[in-house]
């Protein structure tokens, strides 16, 4: 199969899979873009806004907002830079971690169900493709030219 039939076969299946995923969010869940910055923290502990601005590949103007909601609501904390005071360093808050299982959990035991009707070995093989997925999503893209 070529690249690009075996490009669009699998983003296809990740799309579908990220549509039912989303369908099994229970009432009263976080919007995607919180659940975003609360999963870095929670991943990768405590970063600047332009940190996770990065890693989340977006403006820190974009993610102001959600920030600031995330901190209004109690979920993530903001502190002053213990190098550089004018920099805020913000951090998943207990009721954030809460916040984050609890929705996670909801497509975790959906997605396990489901898990349950393939065999070993192909659960195996989706647990390989997740591996590779999160080093695709990493990748840098060549600059075309």
């Amino acid at each position: 199969m070529d690249p690009l039939t075996s490009a669009s076969r699998i983003r296809r299946g990740v799309v579908r899979l990220n549509r039912r995923l989303r369908q099994e969010r229970g009432d009263g869940s976080l919007p995607p873009s919180q659940l975003e910055v609360l999963g870095h923290l929670h991943r990768h502990g405590s970063a600047t806004p332009g940190e996770i601005a990065a890693a989340l590949r977006q403006r820190p103007q974009s993610l102001t907002r959600v920030f600031a909601e995330l901190e209004a609501e109690g979920l993530m904390a903001r502190e002053a830079g213990t190098v550089d005071r004018r920099q805020s360093v913000l951090s998943v808050t207990e009721s954030g971690r809460l916040a984050l299982e609890r929705d996670m959990g909801e497509r975790d035991a959906w997605l396990a169900g489901a898990l349950a009707s393939l065999t070993a070995t192909e659960r195996g093989v989706l647990e390989l493709a997740a591996e590779l997925m999160e080093r695709v999503a990493d990748a840098e893209t060549p600059a075309s030219g």
